[in-house]
C-alpha cells in the first residue's frame, strides 16, 4: 500500500488521503496536535480521527513513537474527555501508551469561577513496540548531587539493610514528565490560533528520534515541528489541509535555514 515517501516536504491537502500514499512502516516519530474538540475551527475544516489513528499504526515503523498533544473543550459544565477516549482508541488499534506526558503553560491561564484555572494540556506518547529511540533530556537539577546516599534493600524475610554500597548523585537528573514551557514567546507562528512552543516540538524530537530519522506532523499547522524536525537534523513531512498554514509554515522552514544554530526554542 502507499508509493513514494515524499521527504522534506509540506503537503498541503487531507492528511488521512496523503497518509494512505505512503508505504507501510515508514515513519519513525510523530509529533502533532489535532484540533481539541470544537474549541478551534481551524478555517471550517474538520477531520476523521479513526481515519488518523489507523494510518498512523500502518505507517509508523515498529519501535516507533507518535507524541499526541491534546486537550479537552469543557461543555455545559464538564470536560468532554475525547482525549482519553483517543488514547484508549490508540491502545486497542495496537499502540503501547508509553507515557502520559504533561504540557504546563508557563504565564498562560484561564480563568474559571468555580474550578481551578486550567494551565496543561496531555501529551500521550504512544509507542508501536517499545521505542527503538528513547534519549531522555537530563536537564533537571539533582537536589542530592552533594549528598552521597545510600539505598535501602529489602531481603526475602522482608526486612531491609542498608547496603555498603554508597551511590553518588549526579548533577543532572532526567527530566520529570510534566514540562512546564512558555506558550509562543514573540508570536512566533504567524497568524495560526494555537500553535505549540518549539521547544516542546525539539525536544520531543530529540527525546524519540535520531538524526537522519523521519518525522510526520499529519496536522502541520504553522510548522512547528517540521522547522524543529529540520532544526535538529532529521527528515520531515508536514500535513496540513489550510492552505493559509501551509504558506506559515513554508516560510517559518526558509527562515529556519538562517537561524540554524541560534535556535533555542
Amino acid at each position: 500500500m502507499g508509493g513514494d515517501l515524499p521527504i522534506d516536504a509540506i503537503i498541503c491537502g487531507d492528511n488521512v488521503a496523503t497518509m494512505a500514499t505512503f508505504p507501510d512502516a515508514c515513519i519513525d516519530l510523530v509529533v502533532t496536535s489535532p484540533p481539541y474538540d470544537n474549541l478551534r475551527t481551524y478555517g471550517g475544516h474538520s477531520w476523521d480521527f479513526e481515519g488518523v489513528a489507523q494510518e498512523l499504526w500502518r505507517v509508523i515503523k515498529p519501535g516507533g513513537v507518535v507524541v499526541w498533544v491534546v486537550n479537552d473543550a469543557t461543555v455545559n459544565g464538564s470536560e468532554t474527555g475525547t482525549s482519553f477516549r483517543q488514547a484508549l482508541r490508540f491502545m486497542e488499534i495496537g499502540f503501547r501508551l508509553h507515557d502520559t506526558m504533561i504540557y504546563a503553560k508557563n504565564g498562560c491561564a484561564f480563568p474559571e469561577s468555580n474550578r481551578y484555572y486550567p494551565i496543561f494540556e496531555y501529551m500521550f506518547v504512544l509507542s508501536k513496540s517499545s521505542p527503538v529511540s528513547a534519549n531522555l533530556i537530563a536537564d533537571r537539577k539533582n537536589e542530592h548531587t552533594s549528598r552521597r546516599l545510600s539505598r535501602m534493600e529489602r531481603q526475602p524475610n522482608g526486612t531491609e539493610r542498608r547496603p555498603e554500597r554508597v551511590v553518588q548523585p549526579p548533577d543532572r537528573g532526567v527530566r520529570w514528565n510534566i514540562w512546564m514551557m512558555d506558550v509562543i514567546p514573540n508570536n512566533e507562528a504567524g497568524d495560526h490560533v494555537a500553535p505549540f512552543p518549539e521547544a516542546l516540538a525539539r525536544d520531543h524530537i530529540l527525546s524519540w528520534s535520531n538524526e537522519g530519522d523521519i518525522v510526520l506532523d499529519p496536522f502541520n499547522g504553522s510548522g512547528t515541528t517540521t522547522k524543529m524536525a529540520r532544526l535538529m537534523g532529521r527528515r520531515f513531512i508536514g500535513i496540513e489541509i489550510n492552505p493559509e498554514y501551509c504558506e506559515i509554515a513554508r516560510k517559518r522552514l526558509r527562515q529556519g535555514v538562517l537561524d540554524f544554530g541560534g535556535e533555542d526554542g
